[in-house]
């Protein structure tokens, strides 16, 4: 069993070497590293690119978090002197996820959290240094949520009160984000909190990067992605934000014309419509209009569409709202997307999901796509993209679910060379086979079925 040792050792032979033998930082450390291991030490768990100061011999990060801890406790009025430290401590942070470990093993974490404290208490507002200090928690945080504390929930719901501070209440929105991904303990502690009243009112402003940055952490408010919980409030958490903020949100998607923003507002809509009666609220505030025009009129911004093909599938999860989805003429539009994007793989495997959704068991929507002449352009899009395995596989759930229903539809498809593709692409995407095999059967191809399992009873059944 190999020998370890902590990382403060490492660190004091470093600084001995640098005081005691006047050496540089680099030299010290590959002397040290080589003292180690002529030892049988293993290093593995030593970080060992830290930032070392040549005159003291220190990481740069402990010096740095012992001065903001002493600037705090003694209460120093130098601001300059702080402002600096916190650049310093933000820029170790952004090296990697062990110099954050580090800083928070070291207590930046509750340092940084009682200096927001602290500048938050003082009239007038220190905008610059609440930034500075903003920055650098967020760096400590990202990927490191379990720091993330009841103390931090409440210095921000103090930072989103604040009123006319563009940049703070940014800042703000991206450390919720960054406690959210990877720590369900943290969303439903966000939840559980006024958090989400507190955000509401952030949507009537006019600030794109503000909806952008509002929208993100209603998205991760509903990840499930913490394996060490067993069950998450996902669906809850959806549920909620949606009763609270989801009518705005819909409301929100005239007043914009960046494609950006348009797209982030389509795909927080689609993650919070998760039940049939908020897909029934977004239909009634004239939600699908919406939708379809910003589509007419934004064909090629990818991004954009992809989502929006997203928000229309979700949507139609409820029946009668995907009846109004097709009755309202979204056949050409989407026509229109595969026809504009024929190179563009991740649009057409959209495109076609969203179809199959759409035509799922409804004769008449079927005849809805066909009608536009839909066939000969998906065809063409199987033809040019063989290899996409995914995309291969939409494509023949959108044709077996539009000709299940409608048999008068077969001619047409085999007039193309469809049966060639979807032969050619059962043999490249053995994984798909099934789903290639169920479009052939429903066009009336012949199909090769295979019992997978056949079994023997034990006792013979009476006729």
């Amino acid at each position: 069993m190999s020998k370890i040792i902590s990382q403060e050792t490492f660190d004091d032979v470093v600084q001995e070497n640098v005081v005691e033998f006047a050496m540089s930082p680099s030299e010290a450390k590959e002397e040290t590293i080589k003292q180690f291991e002529a030892q049988g030490i293993n290093l593995v768990n030593i970080i060992k690119d830290l930032a070392i100061n040549p005159d003291t011999g220190k990481p740069v990060i402990n010096e740095t978090v012992a001065k903001i801890q002493k600037h705090i406790n003694e209460k120093n009025e130098d601001k300059a002197q702080l402002t600096e430290l916190l650049a310093i401590l933000d820029q170790e942070c952004k090296k990697s996820l062990a110099h954050r470990v580090l800083a928070g093993k070291l207590g930046a974490h509750d340092a940084l959290v009682q200096l927001l404290e602290q500048t938050l208490a003082v009239e007038p507002l220190e905008t610059e240094l609440l930034c500075k200090c903003l920055q650098a928690v967020n760096s400590l945080t990202h990927k490191q949520p379990d720091l993330y504390d009841p103390k931090a929930m409440g210095v921000v719901l103090q930072l989103l009160a604040l009123e006319n501070q563009l940049e703070v209440t940014c800042l703000t929105l991206q450390w919720l984000q960054k406690a959210c991904i990877m720590h369900e303990m943290n969303r439903q502690s966000i939840m559980a909190s006024n958090a989400v009243k507190a955000m509401k009112p952030l949507l009537v402003k006019a600030n794109p990067r503000l909806l952008r940055e509002l929208t993100a952490v209603l998205r991760f408010l509903v990840l499930d992605d913490d394996i060490r919980v067993e069950f998450g409030c996902a669906h809850e958490h959806a549920r909620q934000i949606a009763n609270e903020m989801l009518l705005e949100l819909v409301e929100l998607l005239p007043a914009y014309e960046d494609a950006n923003v348009l797209a982030d507002l389509m795909l927080t809509l689609g993650t919070l419509a998760v039940r049939q009666e908020l897909c029934t609220v977004i239909d009634d505030a004239g939600g699908l209009k919406i939708i379809f025009d910003i589509m007419r009129n934004n064909l090629n911004e990818e991004r954009l569409n992809r989502e929006a093909l997203k928000l229309l599938r979700a949507l139609a999860g409820h029946d009668a709202v995907k009846a109004h989805i097709v009755q309202q003429g979204v056949a050409p539009i989407i026509k229109q997307l595969i026809e504009t994007h024929q190179t563009n793989e991740n649009i057409l495997t959209a495109a076609l999901a969203c179809i199959t959704t759409l035509t799922l068991r409804v004769k008449e929507h079927s005849a809805a796509f066909f009608e536009t002449g839909i066939a000969e352009i998906i065809v063409e899009a199987l033809r040019q993209h063989p290899k996409n395995k995914i995309l291969q596989r939409n494509g023949a759930w959108a044709i077996r679910n539009m000709v299940s229903r409608s048999r008068d539809q077969c001619d047409t498809w085999l007039s193309f060379g469809v049966e060639d593709l979807l032969n050619a692409a059962m043999v490249e995407h053995p994984s798909v086979a099934q789903d290639i095999k169920a479009a052939l059967r429903d066009l009336g191809c012949n199909v090769q079925l295979r019992e997978e399992w056949t079994g023997t009873a034990e006792k013979k059944i009476a006729a």
